[in-house]
Protein backbone atom coordinates (compact mmCIF):
# COMPACT_ATOMS: atom_id res chain seq x y z
CA UNK A 1 0.00 0.00 0.00
CA UNK A 2 1.45 3.34 -1.08
CA UNK A 3 2.16 5.79 1.72
CA UNK A 4 0.23 9.05 1.67
CA UNK A 5 2.37 12.17 2.10
CA UNK A 6 1.76 14.50 5.03
CA UNK A 7 2.77 17.48 2.93
CA UNK A 8 3.64 18.22 -0.71
CA UNK A 9 5.49 21.22 -2.05
CA UNK A 10 9.00 22.22 -3.12
CA UNK A 11 12.51 22.01 -1.67
CA UNK A 12 14.60 25.07 -2.50
CA UNK A 13 18.34 25.65 -2.19
CA UNK A 14 19.06 29.15 -3.52
CA UNK A 15 17.85 28.97 -7.14
CA UNK A 16 17.63 25.14 -7.27
CA UNK A 17 14.07 23.91 -6.69
CA UNK A 18 12.37 20.53 -6.96
CA UNK A 19 8.97 19.07 -6.01
CA UNK A 20 9.10 16.98 -2.83
CA UNK A 21 6.76 15.02 -0.57
CA UNK A 22 7.02 14.69 3.21
CA UNK A 23 6.08 11.41 4.89
CA UNK A 24 5.83 10.57 8.58
CA UNK A 25 8.82 8.41 9.52
CA UNK A 26 7.14 6.68 12.45
CA UNK A 27 3.85 4.89 13.05
CA UNK A 28 1.48 5.70 15.88
CA UNK A 29 2.66 2.44 17.45
CA UNK A 30 0.72 -0.15 19.34
CA UNK A 31 -1.70 -2.78 18.04
CA UNK A 32 -4.00 -2.67 21.05
CA UNK A 33 -6.69 -0.01 20.71
CA UNK A 34 -9.70 0.27 22.99
CA UNK A 35 -13.23 1.55 22.40
CA UNK A 36 -15.65 2.70 25.07
CA UNK A 37 -18.35 0.05 25.55
CA UNK A 38 -21.55 0.05 27.59
CA UNK A 39 -21.19 -3.23 29.56
CA UNK A 40 -24.98 -3.48 29.97
CA UNK A 41 -25.66 -3.60 26.21
CA UNK A 42 -22.18 -4.39 24.81
CA UNK A 43 -22.68 -1.47 22.42
CA UNK A 44 -19.87 0.86 21.40
CA UNK A 45 -20.45 4.39 22.67
CA UNK A 46 -20.81 7.15 20.09
CA UNK A 47 -19.44 10.59 20.90
CA UNK A 48 -22.09 13.07 19.79
CA UNK A 49 -21.15 16.70 19.06
CA UNK A 50 -23.54 18.79 21.11
CA UNK A 51 -24.36 22.49 21.42
CA UNK A 52 -25.36 23.26 25.04
CA UNK A 53 -28.29 25.40 23.81
CA UNK A 54 -29.57 23.57 20.72
CA UNK A 55 -28.45 19.97 21.30
CA UNK A 56 -26.73 17.57 18.84
CA UNK A 57 -25.18 19.17 15.74
CA UNK A 58 -23.41 17.87 12.63
CA UNK A 59 -19.62 18.39 12.67
CA UNK A 60 -19.68 19.42 9.00
CA UNK A 61 -21.42 22.66 9.95
CA UNK A 62 -18.83 23.72 12.54
CA UNK A 63 -16.08 26.33 12.22
CA UNK A 64 -12.99 27.08 14.30
CA UNK A 65 -13.01 29.83 16.91
CA UNK A 66 -10.23 31.76 18.66
CA UNK A 67 -11.18 32.92 22.17
CA UNK A 68 -10.33 36.62 22.62
CA UNK A 69 -12.07 36.92 25.99
CA UNK A 70 -14.22 34.69 28.19
CA UNK A 71 -16.98 33.31 25.95
CA UNK A 72 -16.11 35.61 23.02
CA UNK A 73 -14.67 34.01 19.87
CA UNK A 74 -13.39 35.15 16.51
CA UNK A 75 -14.80 32.63 14.03
CA UNK A 76 -12.67 31.33 11.14
CA UNK A 77 -13.65 28.97 8.35
CA UNK A 78 -11.21 26.45 6.88
CA UNK A 79 -11.14 28.52 3.69
CA UNK A 80 -10.13 31.63 5.63
CA UNK A 81 -7.37 29.74 7.43
CA UNK A 82 -6.08 28.40 4.11
CA UNK A 83 -6.02 31.96 2.75
CA UNK A 84 -3.04 32.76 5.02
CA UNK A 85 -0.13 32.33 2.62
CA UNK A 86 3.55 32.13 3.53
CA UNK A 87 6.32 30.91 1.25
CA UNK A 88 6.86 28.05 3.71
CA UNK A 89 3.26 26.90 3.18
CA UNK A 90 4.38 25.18 -0.02
CA UNK A 91 8.17 25.63 -0.10
CA UNK A 92 10.95 24.42 2.20
CA UNK A 93 13.53 27.14 1.59
CA UNK A 94 16.90 26.11 3.05
CA UNK A 95 18.17 29.15 4.95
CA UNK A 96 21.19 27.95 6.91
CA UNK A 97 23.62 25.08 7.50
CA UNK A 98 24.77 24.21 11.03
CA UNK A 99 26.79 21.39 12.65
CA UNK A 100 24.42 18.74 13.99
CA UNK A 101 25.91 18.76 17.49
CA UNK A 102 25.05 22.46 17.85
CA UNK A 103 21.33 21.65 18.02
CA UNK A 104 20.44 20.64 21.57
CA UNK A 105 18.55 17.33 21.57
CA UNK A 106 15.66 18.86 23.51
CA UNK A 107 14.72 20.83 20.38
CA UNK A 108 14.43 17.79 18.08
CA UNK A 109 10.77 16.90 17.57
CA UNK A 110 9.02 14.62 15.03
CA UNK A 111 10.86 12.74 12.25
CA UNK A 112 9.79 12.66 8.60
CA UNK A 113 11.13 11.29 5.34
CA UNK A 114 11.57 13.76 2.50
CA UNK A 115 11.58 12.34 -1.03
CA UNK A 116 11.38 13.68 -4.60
CA UNK A 117 7.80 13.99 -5.81
CA UNK A 118 7.86 12.48 -9.29
CA UNK A 119 10.58 11.35 -11.71
CA UNK A 120 11.32 14.84 -13.02
CA UNK A 121 12.27 15.95 -9.50
CA UNK A 122 14.91 13.28 -8.92
CA UNK A 123 17.91 14.99 -10.53
CA UNK A 124 17.58 18.28 -8.63
CA UNK A 125 16.73 16.39 -5.42
CA UNK A 126 19.86 14.26 -5.88
CA UNK A 127 22.02 17.37 -6.29
CA UNK A 128 20.68 18.93 -3.08
CA UNK A 129 20.87 15.66 -1.10
CA UNK A 130 24.44 14.89 -2.21
CA UNK A 131 25.65 18.44 -1.55
CA UNK A 132 24.08 18.25 1.91
CA UNK A 133 25.83 14.93 2.54
CA UNK A 134 29.21 16.29 1.49
CA UNK A 135 28.78 19.34 3.72
CA UNK A 136 28.45 17.13 6.80
CA UNK A 137 26.03 19.68 8.23
CA UNK A 138 22.34 20.00 9.02
CA UNK A 139 20.22 22.15 6.70
CA UNK A 140 17.57 24.35 8.32
CA UNK A 141 14.43 25.52 6.53
CA UNK A 142 10.84 26.37 7.38
CA UNK A 143 7.58 24.54 6.73
CA UNK A 144 3.93 25.11 7.58
CA UNK A 145 2.36 22.01 9.17
CA UNK A 146 -1.02 21.92 10.91
CA UNK A 147 -1.47 25.70 10.81
CA UNK A 148 1.97 26.30 12.35
CA UNK A 149 5.25 27.35 10.77
CA UNK A 150 7.97 25.02 12.01
CA UNK A 151 11.74 24.92 11.63
CA UNK A 152 12.75 21.83 9.67
CA UNK A 153 16.17 20.18 10.06
CA UNK A 154 17.34 18.11 7.06
CA UNK A 155 20.09 15.49 6.86
CA UNK A 156 20.82 12.70 4.32
CA UNK A 157 19.39 9.25 5.08
CA UNK A 158 19.90 6.49 2.55
CA UNK A 159 18.81 7.74 -0.88
CA UNK A 160 16.56 10.40 0.64
CA UNK A 161 16.51 13.00 3.37
CA UNK A 162 15.53 12.65 7.02
CA UNK A 163 13.65 15.72 8.21
CA UNK A 164 12.97 16.66 11.81
CA UNK A 165 10.67 19.42 12.98
CA UNK A 166 12.53 21.56 15.51
CA UNK A 167 10.79 23.00 18.56
CA UNK A 168 10.91 26.74 19.03
CA UNK A 169 12.60 28.25 22.07
CA UNK A 170 9.19 29.23 23.47
CA UNK A 171 8.13 25.55 23.52
CA UNK A 172 11.04 24.39 25.67
CA UNK A 173 10.69 24.75 29.42
CA UNK A 174 13.71 25.97 31.37
CA UNK A 175 15.54 23.16 33.23
CA UNK A 176 15.59 25.16 36.47
CA UNK A 177 11.79 24.83 36.63
CA UNK A 178 12.32 21.13 37.33
CA UNK A 179 15.95 20.82 38.45
CA UNK A 180 16.04 23.86 40.70
CA UNK A 181 15.32 21.89 43.89
CA UNK A 182 17.93 19.18 43.24
CA UNK A 183 20.70 19.22 45.82
CA UNK A 184 24.12 20.54 44.77
CA UNK A 185 25.92 18.24 47.21
CA UNK A 186 28.70 16.16 45.64
CA UNK A 187 28.14 12.41 45.39
CA UNK A 188 30.46 9.96 47.18
CA UNK A 189 33.45 9.28 44.83
CA UNK A 190 33.57 5.62 45.90
CA UNK A 191 29.92 5.15 44.97
CA UNK A 192 30.45 6.92 41.65
CA UNK A 193 33.36 4.56 40.86
CA UNK A 194 31.16 1.50 41.46
CA UNK A 195 28.33 3.02 39.39
CA UNK A 196 30.81 3.61 36.53
CA UNK A 197 31.81 -0.08 36.62
CA UNK A 198 28.14 -1.09 36.49
CA UNK A 199 27.73 1.13 33.42
CA UNK A 200 30.74 -0.58 31.79
CA UNK A 201 29.16 -4.00 32.49
CA UNK A 202 25.88 -3.01 30.87
CA UNK A 203 27.34 -1.12 27.90
CA UNK A 204 26.50 -2.44 24.44
CA UNK A 205 25.31 -1.47 20.94
CA UNK A 206 21.89 0.04 20.42
CA UNK A 207 19.52 -2.43 18.76
CA UNK A 208 15.92 -1.12 18.71
CA UNK A 209 14.75 -4.63 17.79
CA UNK A 210 15.58 -5.75 21.33
CA UNK A 211 13.14 -3.29 22.85
CA UNK A 212 9.51 -4.41 22.64
CA UNK A 213 6.50 -2.95 24.40
CA UNK A 214 6.17 -5.50 27.22
CA UNK A 215 3.07 -3.76 28.55
CA UNK A 216 1.29 -4.13 25.21
CA UNK A 217 2.36 -7.79 25.02
CA UNK A 218 0.86 -8.32 28.47
CA UNK A 219 -2.36 -6.60 27.35
CA UNK A 220 -2.55 -8.93 24.33
CA UNK A 221 -2.12 -11.89 26.68
CA UNK A 222 -4.91 -10.56 28.91
CA UNK A 223 -7.23 -10.14 25.91
CA UNK A 224 -6.41 -13.66 24.65
CA UNK A 225 -7.12 -15.14 28.10
CA UNK A 226 -10.49 -13.41 28.32
CA UNK A 227 -11.35 -14.48 24.76
CA UNK A 228 -10.71 -18.09 25.79
CA UNK A 229 -12.76 -17.70 28.95
CA UNK A 230 -9.81 -18.00 31.30
CA UNK A 231 -9.88 -16.33 34.69
CA UNK A 232 -7.80 -13.17 34.84
CA UNK A 233 -5.04 -13.37 37.44
CA UNK A 234 -3.62 -10.11 38.72
CA UNK A 235 0.10 -9.73 38.06
CA UNK A 236 2.38 -9.74 41.07
CA UNK A 237 3.44 -6.26 42.08
CA UNK A 238 7.12 -5.50 41.50
CA UNK A 239 9.39 -5.53 44.52
CA UNK A 240 9.84 -2.31 46.44
CA UNK A 241 12.95 -0.63 45.04
CA UNK A 242 13.42 1.76 47.97
CA UNK A 243 17.17 1.72 48.68
CA UNK A 244 18.13 1.92 52.35
CA UNK A 245 21.86 1.21 52.01
CA UNK A 246 23.00 2.76 48.73
CA UNK A 247 26.57 1.42 48.92
CA UNK A 248 25.32 -2.12 49.58
CA UNK A 249 22.94 -1.87 46.60
CA UNK A 250 25.76 -0.66 44.33
CA UNK A 251 28.07 -3.49 45.40
CA UNK A 252 25.34 -6.09 44.91
CA UNK A 253 24.64 -4.70 41.44
CA UNK A 254 28.33 -4.85 40.56
CA UNK A 255 28.42 -8.47 41.72
CA UNK A 256 25.75 -9.30 39.14
CA UNK A 257 22.81 -9.81 41.50
CA UNK A 258 20.65 -7.34 39.58
CA UNK A 259 21.06 -7.82 35.80
CA UNK A 260 23.36 -9.65 33.44
CA UNK A 261 25.79 -7.46 31.46
CA UNK A 262 24.14 -5.93 28.39
CA UNK A 263 27.17 -6.84 26.21
CA UNK A 264 26.52 -10.53 26.67
CA UNK A 265 22.91 -10.19 25.53
CA UNK A 266 23.19 -7.60 22.75
CA UNK A 267 23.40 -8.74 19.15
CA UNK A 268 25.75 -6.91 16.82
CA UNK A 269 24.16 -4.27 14.64
CA UNK A 270 23.58 -5.32 11.05
CA UNK A 271 25.62 -3.61 8.30
CA UNK A 272 22.48 -1.83 7.05
CA UNK A 273 21.71 -0.46 10.49
CA UNK A 274 25.27 0.75 10.97
CA UNK A 275 25.12 2.53 7.62
CA UNK A 276 22.09 4.52 8.78
CA UNK A 277 23.52 5.36 12.19
CA UNK A 278 22.29 8.86 13.14
CA UNK A 279 24.79 11.54 13.99
CA UNK A 280 25.51 12.12 17.64
CA UNK A 281 23.66 15.12 18.97
CA UNK A 282 24.51 17.28 21.91
CA UNK A 283 22.68 16.30 25.06
CA UNK A 284 20.47 18.85 26.78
Amino acid sequence: MAQRPSWQGHLKLSLVTCPVALYTATSSGGDVHFNLINPKTNNRIRMITTDPDTGPIERSGLVKGYEVSKGEYILLTDEEIRSVKLESTKTIDIERFVPGDEIDRIYWDNPYYLAPDGKLAQEAFGVIRTALEKSGQIALGRIVLSTRERILALEPRGKGILAYTIRSDAEVRRPDEIFGEISSAKADPAMIAIAEKIIEQQAGPFDPGQFVDRYEEALKGLIADKQKGRKVVAAQAPEDTNVVDLMAALRASLAGKDKAPAKAKSAKASPARRADKPRTRKAG
